[in-house]
């Protein structure tokens, strides 16, 4: 690459940086992509680099992987209803120590030493969670134990820290009024943060490459979804699994004010970047 071809990936990106000074990101980061540690460090970068450009970025971040490892160590099964890990209390002490002091701390550790400034962020330090109910076939409730759903979004602390130009960085944990602990899905999360936060983007960092219109071909991405489209997925059996809480929690927060949701496959070196930087982009955006 010459020179002159370096020049011109800095201007492509200036309109872009001059549109998005002080525009909030929230960036949920989570599944395989968290797997590879050098994947993690180039992601991570790229959000430091968001941040010195004038972003203001939001860091929530899952463990799926580094969870169900965990529990297969201490012997503990798992099981799933569309996408939402079923959680008893063995269950949740495992997922707690696995996301606020493991993972949540290591990423910070990580930002600060690619030359951000970090923090971490408790959930239930901003997400006040209430019991996931989920209909059944006949009617009846299906108990998934301790999973919850905001019920509220706190986020003056993250507003502080990001006045601050510090990184927050979030797990997806919430308490109950009961005073219990819910393990609440990490994309309904950063949807509901996102949205309390009017974020200008919310951007989900996953395993797989955006939304595809046949799940069993990786190349088969859609390039825009609206509400009527994903109603059409929906209804052909496309949208399940763990991509069914993305899609609904992306169209929850675009009603709430965020400006666009991108569904990125985090797998892909700078992603984030080739999103927000170029003319092109990459993956799948969500708009009303």
């Amino acid at each position: 690459m010459t020179p002159a071809d370096k020049a011109k990936i800095f201007l492509e990106a200036l309109p872009y940086v001059q549109r998005f000074r002080n525009a909030r990101f929230v960036v949920k980061y989570g599944g395989a992509a968290m797997d590879d540690a050098e994947l993690v460090r180039h992601t991570l970068r790229d959000v430091v680099l968001l941040e010195a450009v004038g972003i203001q970025v939001v860091l929530i971040h899952g463990g799926g992987p580094a969870i169900g490892r965990a529990l297969k160590e201490a012997g503990i099964s798992s099981s799933f209803v569309d996408g939402l890990r079923v959680t008893d209390a063995a269950t949740m002490q495992v997922i707690e120590r696995v996301l606020s002091r493991e993972l949540g701390p290591a990423m910070v550790e990580m930002l600060d030493g690619l030359g951000g400034k970090a923090r971490q962020v408790l959930g239930q330090e901003v997400f006040c969670a209430k019991p996931f109910g989920m209909a059944g076939t006949r009617g009846d409730k299906i108990s998934l134990g301790f999973v919850g759903e905001p019920a509220s979004v706190s986020a003056k602390s993250i507003e502080s820290l990001l006045a601050e130009r510090v990184i927050p960085v979030v797990s997806p944990l919430g308490r109950g009024e009961d005073g219990h602990l819910y393990n609440i899905n990490a994309d309904t999360a950063a949807g509901c943060l996102a949205g309390a936060l009017r974020a200008e983007k919310l951007v989900y960092l996953t395993d797989v490459n955006g939304v595809l219109r046949d799940p069993q071909d990786p190349k088969s991405t859609i390039s825009v979804l609206t509400p009527k489209d994903v109603a059409v997925l929906q209804d052909r059996g496309v949208l399940k699994g763990g991509m069914l809480p993305k899609v609904q929690s992306a169209l929850t927060a675009l009603r709430a004010g965020v400006g666009k949701v991108h569904l990125l496959d985090g797998r892909i070196p700078h992603a984030l970047l080739l999103e927000v930087f170029t003319d092109s982009g990459v993956g799948t955006e969500l708009v009303l």
